[in-house]
């Protein structure tokens, strides 16, 4: 569950530290005082994508760190396959730095990517706003909700399988299926791109060695120049002692009197390495002095070569690996189109095998849904009744389609709300009340499929009110008994079945905006609650129907 949350710099936050409990945690405040950034901050620890807009005015960056206790064996697993440290004692610390050029993300003090920190965002919580409402009216996203009751992540994983192998062996019968025109002019190119690689016999690495061996013919004169100077002044000549004989010279001298002295027998072990040593690199320079004298011609042959590597390199690839990888694949292409009609008569075969697969497991995957979706159908359905739509009918309609990746089904919501009245699809009829307790039930009847700890919610009231928002805080005080419920609202009724309720304040000082968030006791819940029921000046009568809610809630006896 989430347990600290800290933000700094975000938009109007100046500084905040929210630290949260399990049960059914509400905020609330007034419109515009910052609990939209509350949620933004949370999106942005949780790796979706963030503007640099939220950077508070007149500073650089902006930072969010959460901090969650217990995490579950699937953020564990997640942490692994994600190559992140773990916390022994099941803590999970997880910071996002927002800067005007750049986004420092970490788990557990380990740095990491956006792209890894929305994965494990996606394990330790789910978020539900008015952006589910809308996607709950696409029909699309229906079958989604049954495969997830279903918990059939294994059969719709062997499906897409096989359907992705059926999707790659229609792509090649198409291309196989082209005109033998097209066939002919693919044959031109792919032999001429053959030939001009294989006859050029490039070796890997050959381009670095060629550079360095003109820089030496290049540099020739230079270079044996040196050389000979070189072993002129190791070997010496008829005028003077090189350094080879010098050391040996003082290598004797000292040897002789090393059973004298145990500096000089040290010294003279020293200088008898030494004198090996210069002795074996004189010889080495030796044999790399030149007797033949600069080559033009193998210069040119280089420049030549060179010139050849890089005109190839611009159309197969930047390096001999890539030219010699282009020459493998264009040899694998030609030999396919060459013998095309064989192949494209095998690739029918096992597209037709593929397909009768595909579709056995399409029907199993359908068979499983339409068994799931009947139960799907009455918890919802319940659940509905319970959120006070007493007269609702709620079923899934089931369309048989062509072949796709979600296999043979299109699963559609239909909805009745009063009696005599034919189920329709929800985005035709549900008001935006309806579609908050719509999205609730479904919510919670799939609670227990669900392994994420902390569940989001982002005005889920909307459109709601009186006893159906009674109905609605009990349902979110029930989904809370085995999960951390967060919910931002604006109903007196969520507020007083809270666990714990914050409040978020705006306020101007010095010329700026200021946010903060205050953890509530009684006397603030009541005084809050009365706020919200008021609507203006506060009344004791108001105080006292609010000590009333909460008592009746239970969530403060």
């Amino acid at each position: 569950m989430l347990s600290v949350l800290k933000i700094q710099n975000i938009a109007i936050i100046e500084s905040a530290e929210i630290e949260f409990s399990r049960g059914f945690n509400v905020l609330s405040g007034e419109t515009g005082a910052g609990k939209s950034i509350i949620l933004d901050s949370i999106n942005a620890v949780l790796g979706f994508r963030t503007s640099r807009e939220l950077i508070r005015t007149g500073e650089s960056e902006a930072q969010v760190t959460a901090l969650f206790s217990c995490v579950g064996k699937n953020v564990e697993k997640k942490l692994k396959e994600l190559s992140l440290p773990q916390s022994p004692d099941g803590s999970l610390l997880v910071s996002r730095v927002i800067g005007a050029d750049r986004n420092i993300c970490k788990v557990n003090n380990a740095l990491t990517n956006v792209t890894s920190l929305r994965e494990l965002g996606a394990e330790l919580m789910s978020i539900h706003g008015q952006q589910d409402n809308r996607e709950l009216l696409n029909n699309e996203t229906h079958i989604g909700y049954i495969d997830a009751m279903a918990s059939s992540e294994s059969l719709v994983s062997e499906f897409r399988t096989i359907y992705e192998e059926l999707v790659s062996l229609k792509t090649q019968i198409k291309r196989l299926s082209g005109d033998k025109a097209e066939k002919a002019r693919r044959i031109d190119i792919l032999s001429y791109q053959i030939d001009e690689i294989e006859k050029a016999e490039i070796n890997p690495g050959e381009w670095e060695q060629l550079k360095n061996r003109r820089t030496e013919l290049q540099n020739f004169e230079k270079i044996q120049s040196g050389l000979y100077g070189a072993y002129n002044a190791l070997a010496g000549d008829d005028s003077f002692h090189g350094a080879v004989e010098l050391v040996s010279g003082a290598f004797r001298e000292l040897s002789a009197i090393s059973q004298y002295s145990a500096d000089a027998e040290e010294l003279s072990k020293k200088l008898g390495d030494l004198y090996y040593e210069l002795e074996d690199i004189a010889d080495t320079v030796r044999s790399s002095v030149s007797d033949e004298g600069f080559s033009q011609a193998e210069l040119e042959n280089i420049e030549n070569r060179i010139n050849l590597i890089y005109n190839l390199s611009k159309k197969y690839g930047a390096t001999e690996e890539d030219i010699l990888n282009f020459l493998e694949n264009a040899k694998s292409e030609l030999n396919e189109i060459s013998f095309s009609d064989e192949k494209l008569e095998e690739l029918k075969i096992q597209y037709a095998e593929t397909y009768e697969k595909a579709m056995k497991s399409a029907k199993e995957l359908s068979d499983l849904r339409k068994k799931v979706a009947v139960d799907f159908s009455e918890k919802v359905c319940n659940e509905l009744k319970f959120l006070d739509m007493p007269n609702v009918e709620f079923l899934v309609e089931f369309s048989e389609i062509d072949l796709c990746e979600n296999g043979i089904d299109s699963a559609e919501f239909l909805i009745s709300a009063n009696v005599g009245e034919a189920p329709k699809p929800i985005a035709k009829i549900a008001s935006g009340g309806e579609l908050s307790r719509i999205m609730l039930a479904l919510k919670t009847v799939m609670a227990h499929k669900d392994k994420i700890e902390t569940m989001i919610f982002d005005e889920i009231d909307s459109g709601v009110s009186g006893r159906a928002a009674l109905k609605v805080a009990s349902k979110l005080k029930e989904v809370s008994d085995g999960k951390q419920v967060l919910c931002v609202t604006h109903l007196a009724q969520l507020m007083a079945y809270a666990d714990n309720h914050y409040l978020i304040e705006k306020a101007a000082k010095n010329g700026k905006t200021y946010t903060s968030v205050t953890p509530l006791d009684y006397e603030g819940r009541k005084t809050e609650i009365a706020r919200i029921t008021s609507g203006g000046k506060i009344t004791d009568i108001q105080l006292e129907n609010a000590a009333d809610m909460l008592k009746e809630s239970g969530a403060i006896s």
